[in-house]
């Protein structure tokens, strides 16, 4: 069984209409800006607010690892001794505490999806997979939760990096209204340089997904510093119409770093301090770029 980071209810930028997101934990990029970064390993981790604070002390004893210290009045968490237990999460009296990972059996998470088909229903809205990667969760939990979904009717797009076996597209692609995929840059050892790998793999699923009739929306990440260049947009285009991917639509996602803060919660530091989006000016002139190469759908942001 996979672990779910949260479920995220009333989106409007993970796919069509009104959609509810569940996040799965579990991930094998490492982008630099990467806005989840509680869904990049597939353990149980502590989210803490240190900052926050006061050394009130009440988590310190009930820690079954004796993980938690208090330290200049604050309480310190010793991230190898501590198993993400949850048991400090009860007694924080801020509620600074709280555990990224939860399982979810496939019935259970369907019944909180479908809490919400009057919304999917009067929007044109579905439930959206993402993660981390939601193609590398356990593929058996991961088919038969969207064939229950398909059975009931309910639209469901996958938001994927493209870094996984394809084997585990081809099992749920029958069952699946639309894949946003995400694009970063041609160059591999660039991509590899902010994203952790090569993009081979990506390229490579993508031609696949293409090829099977997939529904694709491309998205692309877009960083001043790392791919917001006429050259690193024009590549992209040369390349999808070379490939002649089928794309249905073109997201331009200026970079933000709203979950910059929650590199500290989990003990890491944030490395896109530096990292800038394009200025609007300038993420009009890509939009441009596509149009002018024949792509009639592309809209700024999700």
């Amino acid at each position: 069984m996979s672990l779910i980071t949260d479920i995220q209810k009333y989106s409007i930028h993970d796919g069509d209409g009104i959609r509810t997101t569940v996040f799965f934990k579990g991930c094998n990029l490492r982008c630099t800006w990467c806005h989840n970064p509680e869904t990049q390993s597939y353990k149980k981790e502590l989210l803490f607010d240190e900052d926050r604070c006061v050394g009130c002390g009440s988590c310190v004893p009930v820690c079954p690892s004796r993980a938690i210290t208090l330290e200049r009045g604050k309480a310190v968490t010793d991230r190898k001794k501590c198993t993400a237990c949850g048991k400090c999460t009860d007694y924080c009296n801020l509620n600074l505490r709280e555990v990224a990972g939860k399982e979810y059996p496939v019935d259970q998470l369907v019944k909180e999806l479908r809490k919400d088909e009057m919304f999917y229903e009067e929007s044109g809205g579905g439930v959206t997979l993402s993660g981390g990667e939601v193609m590398l969760a356990d593929i058996d939990y991961l088919e038969e939760l969207v064939k229950k979904l398909h059975h009931f009717g309910i639209s469901v797009t996958v938001d994927t990096c493209g870094q996984a076996p394809y084997e585990n597209y081809e099992r749920i692609l029958p069952y699946v209204d639309t894949f946003l995929y995400d694009i970063k840059l041609m160059d591999s050892e660039i991509h590899k340089k902010y994203m952790g790998t090569g993009n081979e793999l990506i390229l490579s699923n993508l031609e696949k997904l293409s090829r099977d009739g997939a529904r694709l929306y491309i998205r692309i990440p877009t960083v001043k510093e790392v791919n917001g260049s006429d050259e690193a947009m024009k590549a992209i285009i040369n390349y999808l119409l070379e490939k002649n991917i089928h794309v249905t639509r073109v997201n331009l996602l200026p970079y933000h770093n709203t979950g910059s803060g929650k590199y500290m919660k989990i003990g890491k530091n944030y490395e896109g301090a530096d990292l800038h989006a394009p200025d609007k000016e300038e993420m009009n002139h890509f939009v441009e770029l596509f149009r002018e190469a024949g792509f009639h759908n592309i809209k700024i942001g999700g």
